[in-house]
């Protein structure tokens, strides 16, 4: 399965953060942590496996968690969105190394 990215944003990502060491790491090889965030936004889930990315898909219609993960230059980065609340609303979305998680 390929990941379908879309042109527009499909989903909220509420409160954004980066991680310091995630953001230290993007910056070593000049990569701009915005860059990563639209990525997922759109639904571009980068290297995840077929399995993750349907959950993802599901996820978008079921208000669960979106997780992407993205390798540049030998690095991986995680980008997480909380599920949705009772509300309908995703309270955040956080960059962050996978080793912080």
């Amino acid at each position: 399965m390929t990941t379908l990215t879309r042109p527009n944003p499909c989903f909220t990502l509420g409160h954004i953060a980066v991680t310091p060491a995630a953001l230290d790491a993007l910056n070593e090889i000049n990569y701009p942590p915005l860059a990563l965030i639209n990525r997922h936004r759109r639904g571009d889930w980068g290297d995840l496996d077929d399995e993750d990315i349907q959950v993802n898909n599901d996820a978008l219609m079921n208000g669960s968690r979106l997780l992407s993960a993205y390798e540049i230059q030998n690095m991986t980065f995680w980008i997480i969105t909380e599920a949705m609340d009772n509300n309908g609303d995703r309270a955040a979305t956080t960059l962050l190394l996978p080793s912080e998680y």
